[in-house]
């Protein structure tokens, strides 16, 4: 069995000025971003990795990959090797999306979405688990602040990916996608965000919309994708985020037809699931890095992520 995860590690940059960062990650100014408070983001990071303890784990919001050594330095610290990691930085976007494995990579590509640096690149890797081939693209999609279009362009990209690899290959795109698992259903009365006609990159262009079943009752068409959100039978429990009170599933594993089909590689039913620990909540909301509203923003020096890593097995 390995275990596959996903999570948005909310902003972690490193210490050295790249002259791209967010103002309040300028490291040694008055925004409190040193080695007190970066040490400190690394090992809740760690922390929450290591409780996760996944074979492969699809990351997103990595500023560099001095940011993804010094984590992966953190975890090992703490027990946890990844021998193999990768980080999508060939476009000098802010955040970027990166892998740590436990399993060697055949191969690392990245995947431009569009040249615009409004757009992150897909990292795509490829694996041999058991004599097959399996392969994960990690995603983080645009934020909210942009329409549902912007999101249908990395759909797009991602699909037509599929079709490059092949229908019939053990895929898994996970990430970020800032689309619940039932967009279609959110975001339809939201002018700012529906300007596709009530298009939605997840649910229509993924296929995901016609496979609201369990994965044992899910007959998958090529080029669609399953999202596992749906084998989890308690709604409540489909969640990774949580805005204004009202909880939603940014954070989706998404599988091809081959990952169901009982035969090699195939996703273990019943296993999608969170990372729920109560540390990483605060009360009812999410125990996010905490930093002050006041201008300039400061770091606090605690916390974990406004995201919950989101878990799941695969058999062979």
């Amino acid at each position: 069995m390995i275990k596959i995860a996903t999570y948005n590690v909310e902003n972690l940059f490193d210490l050295k000025r790249s002259g791209h960062e967010y103002s309040e990650y300028i490291p040694f100014t008055k925004s409190n971003w040193n080695e007190r408070t970066y040490k400190i983001k690394l090992h809740n990071t760690a922390k929450v990795i290591k409780d996760i303890d996944a074979d492969i784990i699809g990351l997103q919001e990595i500023e560099s990959l001095q940011a993804l050594k010094d984590l992966r330095y953190t975890l090992k610290r703490m027990g946890l090797y990844y021998q193999y990691y990768k980080i999508a930085n060939l476009k000098g976007t802010i955040i970027k999306v990166a892998i740590l494995s436990k399993i060697p990579f055949v191969y690392t590509t990245e995947i431009a979405v569009q040249q615009s640096y409004r757009y992150r690149n897909i990292l795509e890797a490829k694996f041999k688990i058991n004599g097959e081939d399996l392969y994960l693209l990690v995603n983080h999609w645009k934020s909210k602040a942009g329409p549902e279009s912007m999101r249908v362009v990395s759909a797009k990209k991602l699909r037509k990916r599929v079709e490059e690899l092949g229908k019939e290959k053990n895929i898994i795109a996970l990430g970020d996608f800032n689309s619940d698992y039932e967009e279609y259903k959110l975001f339809k009365r939201k002018r700012k965000h529906n300007d596709t006609g009530g298009i939605t990159g997840i649910n229509h262009i993924l296929g995901t919309i016609n496979y609201k079943m369990q994965a044992k009752e899910a007959k998958i068409e090529d080029g669609d994708f399953y999202n596992l959100w749906y084998d989890e039978p308690d709604k409540a429990k489909r969640f990774s985020y949580i805005y204004r009170g009202k909880k939603e599933a940014l954070d989706n594993i998404l599988v091809t037809k081959a990952l169901l089909d009982n035969q090699g590689i195939d996703y273990k039913c019943g296993s999608i699931h969170t990372l729920n620990k109560p540390y990483l909540y605060k009360g009812k909301s999410l125990y996010r890095w905490q930093m002050s509203w006041r201008k300039p923003r400061k770091h606090y020096g605690r916390g974990y992520s406004d995201h919950l890593p989101v878990i799941a097995e695969f058999i062979y």
